[in-house]
């Protein structure tokens, strides 16, 4: 495939990413990634997905989210990434990518999110009714459940009422950029996107029936349903939805990227009825 590094324009920060393009000819058709929390676009699918997609006429464009990892910065010493994020900035960063492809000639690119970008690929999915298909990678059951730690301690872990109260004052006294340390992922977090977390991230469950298009749900044995629903979300999908539990396999794909990449490749071949050499 051929890469070339890209920058996507918005409202305040651009969004830096990777066009994916095959080798040989001009893609016939495009898939669009959405990036996990506080990860980008050179870590996990957004990275080993392409070279499998590219093989069947794709151009996959993977980008960072102005939420992206947990701390960065750019060409100043100002702080971004996660820490600062926003579902309504993040929905808004995914429509800026959908119309960056658009005006180079796909109109309706294939949505594959993982993880927070699946919660976030299912919103854009109802948004965007000309989506062709969906690919949840170990997509969160989002909604009011998106603050939970669960079994594993996330975010706020045990401490959701205590880290809540003090993000709001925090808020209330102006200080809503400042940073907080939580004990669970992803460690530390500004009071306004903690605030920001447990109240917008989109409800995937919720939103399922309204997603019409035919949707892959994957998820990793090793990874909990209640937290990564793909069972549940096929049981609520407003169209066809096929579920893979992919074994030994973990949240993060690690040392299956190649046997989640077949499973992608193949669903996606099928479904968007692809002829390759």
């Amino acid at each position: 495939m051929h890469t070339q590094l890209v920058s996507i324009p918005t409202d305040t920060a651009p969004l830096e990413g990777a066009l994916h393009e095959p080798d040989g000819g001009p893609a016939t058709g495009a898939v669009l990634f959405f990036h996990g929390n506080t990860m980008n676009f050179y870590v996990g699918a957004p990275r080993f997905l392409p070279p499998a997609l590219t093989k069947l006429g794709l151009a996959c464009l993977a980008f960072n989210r102005r939420g992206h990892d947990i701390l960065s910065t750019r060409n100043s010493r100002s702080p971004e990434g996660g820490a600062f994020q926003s579902t309504r900035e993040a929905i808004a960063d995914n429509r800026f990518a959908a119309g960056w492809l658009k005006a180079r000639g796909f109109a309706a690119p294939v949505v594959i999110g993982h993880s927070n970008g699946g919660m976030l690929g299912t919103q854009h999915a109802v948004d965007h009714p000309q989506t062709p298909a969906l690919v949840l990678l170990s997509a969160g059951r989002g909604g009011k459940n998106a603050g939970s730690g669960g079994k594993e301690g996330l975010f706020a872990g045990d401490r959701m009422i205590e880290l809540t109260e003090q993000a709001r004052a925090m808020v209330a006294a102006g200080r809503g950029r400042e940073l907080m340390f939580m004990p669970g992922w992803w460690y530390v977090i500004s009071a306004e996107s903690f605030l920001d977390r447990i109240a917008t991230v989109p409800d995937t469950i919720a939103l399922a029936p309204r997603v019409k298009c035919p949707v892959l749900a994957i998820r990793g044995d090793k990874e909990d349903a209640e937290r990564y629903p793909a069972e549940e979300f096929q049981r609520h999908a407003g169209g066809r939805c096929e579920v893979e539990i992919v074994p030994d396999c973990d949240h993060f794909y690690n040392g299956r990227e190649d046997a989640v990449s077949g499973i992608v490749a193949s669903w996606l071949k099928k479904t968007l009825a692809l002829r390759t050499a």
